[in-house]
Formats: C-alpha cells, structure tokens, sequence
C-alpha cells in the first residue's frame, strides 16, 4: 500500500516504522524538515500535495491546530483513507466532521494510546494484542485502516461510524491522562 505520513512526530517515527518493516511504500510530508524520518523509513519525502497524490491512505500526526492548513495545501483528497490519530483536548467532544474538513474517507485510529506503546514490537499484554478501535463511515477506508492496524501487531475493532470519534477522543484523554499519573490504564476494564 502506497502511505503518505502528515507529520514527522513521534506518532508518524512510531507507526511509519511498523510500515515501512510490513514493506508498505512511504512518503513524508512535515512543517519541519522530513529527510531525516524519511531515510531512517526508506521513504520519500514531498510536499503536502504531493505526498497526499502519492498515497493511497494518509496518516494526519500533526498538532491538532495544524490541521485545516495541512489539509488546504494537501489539496483534493477524494477517495482516499486519511487516518486521523490525533487528540486536542480541548477539542474533545466537537464532531470530527467539524474539525477534519476534507473529502478524503476520515477514520478515528490509532489515538488511544501514547506514543512509545506504538514503538512496542508488537503493542501486546500479556500475549494478547493491542485492540485498535476504528470509527469511520467508509467502509473500504475502514478496511484499508484494519490492514495497517494488523500490521503494527494489532487487532482492528470496527467502532461505529465516524459520530462516535468524539467518544474515542474523550477515552483517549482520560485513560492518557492516567498512564502518565502512573496508574494501570488496563486495570480499569475487567477482563472478558
């Protein structure tokens, strides 16, 4: 699969590295300067529009703020997946719709976790994978999401429709909010 990576951060090293080993093809695009990401990836590096014709699927990792001038200089985005994994809290609750205005297929992924449990080769407990919930309106988009999913070592959860992404964002701050106060997120679900 042909990925463009919005951003050059910590979520873009982490995942992209899992993509580039699954032998994805990668093109990075970032505000700062995206040569080093990329040749660490074997990837290419490319302008925001660029990147965005490249690809078949697009990851936004960029700051929350940055996203509706990334998406202008992106340009037309139709027909692609554009996987959003970021989290503003100050956002949280505000429809993802209102946020991410685009024509590409948005799917809420990969945003439950903190950085360095993406760099776990596989994100796994105890033997058990890491659930990856999805939530998208697309459903070829939402396919193409689960197959990057699997191949960070994960398992896709098909979450719902797009609508429920604030739901995924407002988990996202609390259960985050827990891990770095050094508690064990896990151990508030009670396992099956």
């Amino acid at each position: 699969m042909r990925i463009g990576i919005f951003g050059t951060g910590g979520m873009a090293d982490a995942l992209g590295t899992h993509w580039a080993r699954a032998g994805h093809e990668l093109m990075i695009s970032g505000r700062s300067d995206p040569g080093a990401l990329a040749r660490r990836l074997g990837a290419a590096t490319g302008a925001w529009h660029e990147t965005a014709a490249f690809a078949d699927v697009l990851l936004l990792a960029v700051p929350a703020g940055a996203i509706g001038k990334v998406l202008a200089q992106a340009g037309p985005l139709a027909g692609k997946a554009l996987v959003d994994c970021t989290n503003d809290p100050g956002l949280t609750g505000a429809p993802v719709a209102s946020r991410i205005v685009t024509d590409a297929h948005v799917v809420k992924a990969f945003n439950l976790a903190p950085t360095d449990v993406w760099r776990l080769t596989p994100p796994a407990w105890d033997g058990r994978p890491l659930a990856v919930p999805l939530c998208g309106d697309d459903p070829a988009a939402v396919e193409k999401v689960s197959t990057l999913v699997r191949d960070v070592g994960a398992k896709p959860v098909h979450a719902g429709g797009l609508d429920r992404a604030a739901l995924l964002e407002a988990t996202a701050a609390f259960v985050i909010g827990l891990w770095f106060a050094g508690e064990d997120a896990q151990a508030i679900l009670a396992p099956s």
